[in-house]
Parts: structure tokens; C-alpha cells; sequence
């Protein structure tokens, strides 16, 4: 090994077409050994930690991040990095890791965000399930869509997510309104549409202006449960919500309720509390403690807001980070702020 050799070792059983996207897209890299091991186990992961300077993949172990001296950069490839945000938090009191959170599905949960409030507005699933029982043009006494023109849309976070979203439905004749934590902090150069800006301590002026609510914000301890009852409430019974954050950002029994009891007209949900859940004594498996499922103003979506996960251009992002990293750069895409949890 080359005294500036760059080792990289990916913790999940790499498929073989991505294997070979991966080599490919860093071939021009002479320095960069690619680690794909012959078995996932933590028995083997621990055998290279200890050369590794990038470490790509989901969840790792404490003894692994321990194991590897030379970590400088842990890579997780998909968005969503609150389950080992306090691991890299207390191990950077020791010691320097940047920490990546991957942004190379956000074009495709974007996709589903939009696709779930269409749901929603044309009442799909409803006429989907009617005409599948042989019930032929069931009309609007029995579920009417829902124009999108001149409604209120309120963007709850403006990340890499939402700001599609905003691309994706700006010719839709509606009004945006967006919150972010730090506009300060904005890279947007030019919005796609005129917008109406809050921030973090607004959020009741926010809900009040908007009938539409779209949430695509990280979990943090300042975000869990940050739409409750209350917040619910000020969405008006003509009011839609689409999330696709994390479920605990929005209070489960605050949305069930609201939404049994029709406070808000309906929700598009991507995902949810529980995510082992037991089967009943039918077999079924519900995320919730709530019964979601038996609501008529629901579209239900099993977490899959990233599909298809067989895309090979979403690891273009970590092809660019190990690229930067064999540079010798101490910049990176998507790098997490410890502090903020995002």
C-alpha cells in the first residue's frame, strides 16, 4: 500500500452491478482501494477496519467505528442518519469523523411526495378500488377530486427534497409558502416561483396561511413532534398533508385523530411509527398503534418514497465524496452538522 492510498470498505452485500458502477466511476482515481468483503458479517467488517479511511453503508457498530483508527469519513448513503446521530456525536469528542448523510434519492422521494397529494386530490384510490369491484363511474356524490389552483402550499423544511417538490408543482397555479430553520443558509440562487418566506418560530403563522401541508424535514430533537394537535387544527378542515419526513415529526395520535375525526380533509403518508411491527391474528403487519388503515381519507405508502432503489446514477453523490476525499479536499456533499443533527 501507497503511503497516500485511500481505502474505502462498504458494510451491506454490495450487488454485483453496483460493484462494477462503483470501480468504474472511480477508475480515474489511482489511489482508491474499493472493499467489497466476501461476507457482511461484523467478524469481517472488524478484519479491514483497521486500514479503512471511508467507511459507506447503514448503522454501524460502535466496536466498528472503534476498530477503525484511520475513519475519517463514514458515508450513509440513503437520507436519514437519526439513528447513529448520537454514535458520531460522542465519538467525535475523541476523535475526527465526518459523517455524510446521502442525498441520491431525494429526486425519487420528490417523485413521491407529489404523486401521494395527487393521490389525494383525485381521489384515486377510492375510484382504483371501486372499478376493481366492478363498480363503473361512481361520481363525484361519492368522491370528487379536489383543484390544485390557487391553494395554499406549505413546504415544511426547504432541503433537497422540498426544493424539487417546489420545481415539480410549480405549474400548478397555486401559492408557496415555505419554513426553513436558517435562510441564511439558503443555496437556492432563484426560486421557481414566488414565495412567501417563515422561519422556525413562525410555524403557527405558517400553518395558518397554507391549506396544503408538504413535511420534508430531518428528525431531530427539535423537530419530533413538532405538528400536533394544535398545528393540525390551523390546516382547516379543507386542509391535505403529504410527509415524507420521519414519522415522529408529527405527533401519531394528534394525525390519526385529526384525521378520524375529519379536522383536515386527508393525508398522503410515507412514514410511520413502527417499523417492526407483529402480525395480527390475521398475519397483517400495521406501522402504527393506530388503525390508519380503516380511514377513508388516507393514502398509505410502506416507506418506499426511494424506489426504485435499483437506480445506479443516486451513488453518483458518493463516486463525487470518495473522489474529493482521494483529492485531499475537507469538503464534502451532504456533510452533517453533529450539532444541528442534520
Amino acid at each position: 500500500m501507497t503511503s497516500n492510498e485511500v481505502t474505502v470498505l462498504f458494510i451491506w452485500e454490495v450487488r454485483d452491478e453496483l460493484c462494477e458502477y462503483l470501480t468504474k466511476g472511480l477508475s480515474n482515481i489511482q489511489n482508491v482501494k474499493l472493499i467489497f468483503p466476501e461476507n457482511t458479517d461484523q467478524k469481517t467488517y472488524l478484519k479491514y477496519a483497521p486500514e479503512v479511511d471511508i467507511i459507506v453503508g447503514w448503522r454501524p457498530t460502535e466496536e466498528l467505528l472503534d476498530t477503525a483508527k484511520k475513519l475519517s469519513l463514514f458515508i450513509n448513503p440513503g437520507v436519514g442518519i437519526q439513528g447513529i446521530i448520537d454514535l458520531f456525536q460522542e465519538i467525535n469528542k475523541e476523535r475526527k469523523i465526518v459523517l455524510v448523510n446521502g442525498h441520491g434519492n431525494t429526486y425519487f422521494t420528490a417523485q413521491h411526495a407529489v404523486a401521494l397529494l395527487l393521490a389525494l386530490t383525485n381521489k384515486l384510490i377510492p375510484h382504483h378500488n371501486w372499478m376493481k369491484d366492478g363498480q363503473w363511474r361512481k361520481g363525484d356524490a361519492d368522491a370528487k377530486s379536489t383543484p390544485l389552483k390557487e391553494r395554499e402550499i406549505g413546504l415544511l423544511g426547504y432541503g433537497s427534497i422540498n426544493t424539487k417538490v417546489h420545481k415539480f408543482l410549480s405549474g400548478f397555479n397555486v401559492n408557496f409558502h415555505i419554513l426553513k430553520r436558517d435562510w441564511k443558509k439558503e443555496r437556492v440562487k432563484a426560486f421557481p416561483t414566488p414565495i412567501t418566506k417563515y422561519t422556525s418560530n413562525e410555524l403557527l403563522e405558517f400553518l395558518k396561511a397554507i391549506d396544503i401541508l408538504i413535511v420534508a424535514i430531518p428528525s431531530t430533537t427539535k423537530t419530533r413532534g413538532m405538528i400536533g394537535k394544535k398545528e393540525l387544527e390551523l390546516l382547516g378542515a379543507n386542509g391535505l398533508l403529504v410527509t415524507v419526513a420521519r414519522g415522529e415529526v408529527i405527533d401519531e395520535e394528534s394525525l390519526f385523530t385529526a384525521l378520524k375525526t375529519k379536522s383536515i380533509a386527508g393525508a398522503g403518508i410515507d412514514v410511520w411509527y413502527n417499523y417492526r411491527p407483529e402480525p395480527d391474528e390475521h398475519g397483517c403487519k400495521f406501522p402504527s398503534k393506530f388503525p390508519f388503515n380503516e380511514l377513508d381519507n388516507v393514502v398509505l405508502s410502506p416507506h418506499r418514497g426511494a424506489s426504485p432503489m435499483s437506480d445506479l446514477k443516486r451513488w453518483n453523490e458518493v463516486i463525487d465524496n470518495i473522489s474529493r476525499f482521494a483529492r485531499g479536499e475537507k469538503k464534502f456533499l451532504n456533510m452533517v452538522d453533529l450539532e444541528e443533527e442534520y
